[in-house]
């Protein structure tokens, strides 16, 4: 064998997922690369975690956070307020507010529309609460949902919306983007003749910072299928939302 032998084998056989020294997160990070799969702040990555990682990505972020703290010049050690922040923020980022982007969709049960249902439905308000991405700051408001089935349509419960919508939301978000995965999503799992979303919600990063002002939302609606060519059924729709409620 050569001098050089180890050193080939090193190579070879030892890839950075395997030292037990790796961050959890270079680990997850190294799969979704192999995958050739984006990993933006709105992009669900529970295919790439693995049983037990999501705590072990927990303690990273804990310790990550407590030097964002640190360079923040905030004394967590003797500051009886902020001992244990890093360790509540971490666990509110990861396992709340963008719960979504590390757990796999929620179970929906879908039934055989039995009856040819095909008159307009409409689920909401939906109250839905995320976080922009630019700011990590709040966005909290509500969601309305038209659809008008058809023979071959899937039925899903009414609760089953909002857990589609919580799960969407449950990650950094632009509302304008926001809206359409749900309404991908939604489209995907029922096969409508007609779609129908509209959110309406208030922006902490207008509201907390910037120009501060706590009265402006943002209203943004998605419209597929019958919902852009009959314009009677899309009136009916927004006609029906109670927004001022």
């Amino acid at each position: 064998m050569s001098k050089n032998a180890p050193e080939a084998i090193t190579a070879l056989e030892v890839t950075p997922s395997q030292d037990h020294g790796t961050p959890m997160s270079v680990k997850i990070r190294e799969r979704i690369l192999a995958a050739r799969k984006r990993y933006h702040a709105n992009d669900n990555i529970a295919d790439f975690i693995q049983p037990g990682e999501l705590d072990l990505l927990l303690d990273e972020v804990t310790e990550k956070m407590k030097g964002v703290l640190e360079s923040m010049v905030i004394d967590t050690e003797n500051d009886h307020n902020t001992q244990n922040t890093a360790r509540r923020v971490a666990k509110m980022y990861l396992k709340e507010v963008f719960k979504g982007r590390y757990v796999e969709g929620p179970e929906i049960t879908e039934f055989p529309n039995a009856e040819h249902l095909n008159e307009l439905m409409i689920v909401g308000p939906i109250t839905v609460r995320s976080a922009c991405s630019h700011h990590l700051c709040p966005v909290i408001g509500k969601i309305w949902i038209g659809v008008l089935p058809n023979e071959h349509t899937n039925v899903i419960g009414l609760s089953k919306y909002a857990r589609l919508a919580e799960w969407i939301m449950g990650r950094p978000q632009i509302q304008e983007e926001a809206v359409v995965q749900l309404a991908d999503l939604i489209q995907r799992k029922t096969q409508p003749d007609g779609l129908a979303i509209v959110m309406e919600a208030s922006h902490f990063c207008m509201g907390w910072r910037g120009v501060k002002d706590m009265d402006s939302k943002m209203i943004n609606s998605v419209m597929r299928g019958v919902f852009l060519k009959d314009i009677n059924l899309r009136r009916e729709f927004l006609a029906l939302i109670p927004r001022k409620a």
